[in-house]
């Protein structure tokens, strides 16, 4: 990419950019609480996989109606499958972490992607000041408290999911960063998107059999209907509003606003499934959105 182009998408965010992000979290939160309650009837991977196939299909009936050419020509190919097999890599390294730590654990060592974002970013031209460093921090700290973490009494075994989810958020991260810094950036989101879940299909499928995953029984409408949430509106739809802004707007601001989604899931476990709200919350939204405020003070 050009400095030119560079200095364009790295930008900070306005207020209707904001408002979209906000909008991605609350539904990247729920979506945990999707996960949860399908992965009962439906298998962890073999969800990842059919949700994959199942917006891969949306977006290229969309891609087709809006006569976008997702097999054109473009120099794209290698980013792309780069890309893809991030994508894939990823939600196998989530999955398969969470089996081994607790999903609080998991959820905050996930989170670290902005700082992994934020380092990386120094190479696509952003610089992040010590203020906006503090931010994130503190919107990190957030997130800890908000889920209840440190927790004692670890063992290896622990540990071990948490180092795997640190990994999938350095993932996460890569992903992000490859797309903003290649040709992936100059063609549309929906080619972008769909590189990803091509490329991740046969990964996470290779994955679940690996695993031995299998199904007990016929999915019930309340499992379906939960795994429809995830396929069209979380991977269909809102991943590919992500990466179109990962074109337009600072990298390591717009993943600042990401500590917001385990929040978000926080609360949807609490509306939806029972989950108890303690005050630590309180203390951890404000501490989050003091954060978000740091990192997104115009400089």
């Amino acid at each position: 990419m050009s400095t030119t182009m560079r200095a364009a998408s790295a930008r900070p965010l306005d207020a209707r950019a904001a408002t979209i992000v906000v909008i991605l979290c609350a539904s990247w939160g729920l979506n945990q609480v999707a996960i949860k309650i399908a992965i009962a009837e439906i298998p962890p991977l073999t969800q990842a996989a059919i949700r994959s196939i199942g917006a891969l299909a949306i977006i290229a009936l969309w891609a087709r109606l809006r006569g976008i050419a997702l097999f054109a020509r473009d120099g794209t190919l290698r980013a792309g499958l780069l890309a893809g097999v991030l994508f894939g890599l990823e939600f196998v390294f989530i999955y398969r972490g969470i089996v081994w730590t607790t999903a609080s654990r998991a959820v905050v060592f996930l989170y670290t992607t902005p700082f992994f974002v934020a380092l990386g970013a120094r190479w696509l031209g952003e610089r992040l000041t010590a203020l906006q460093w503090g931010g994130l921090a503190l919107s990190f700290a957030g997130v800890a408290v908000a889920i209840g973490v440190p927790q004692p009494a670890v063992d290896l075994r622990v540990i071990a999911g948490d180092a795997m989810l640190i990994v999938a958020g350095a993932i996460w991260a890569l992903t992000t960063l490859v797309i903003k810094g290649s040709r992936l950036a100059t063609i549309s989101p929906e080619k972008s998107m769909a590189y990803q879940l091509a490329v991740s299909i046969p990964i996470l499928a290779v994955g679940a059999l690996l695993l031995g995953e299998s199904f007990t029984a016929p999915p019930s409408t309340a499992a379906l209907a939960w795994l429809a949430y995830q396929t069209i509106w979380v991977v269909g739809l809102t991943y590919a509003v992500w990466f179109a802004m990962i074109r337009h707007y600072s990298a390591s601001r717009l993943s600042s606003f990401t500590f917001l989604t385990p929040l978000f899931g926080v609360a949807a476990g609490h509306i939806i499934l029972g989950d108890v709200i303690s005050w630590p919350f309180a203390a951890a939204a404000a501490l989050v959105v003091a954060g978000l405020v740091l990192v997104n003070r115009p400089r």
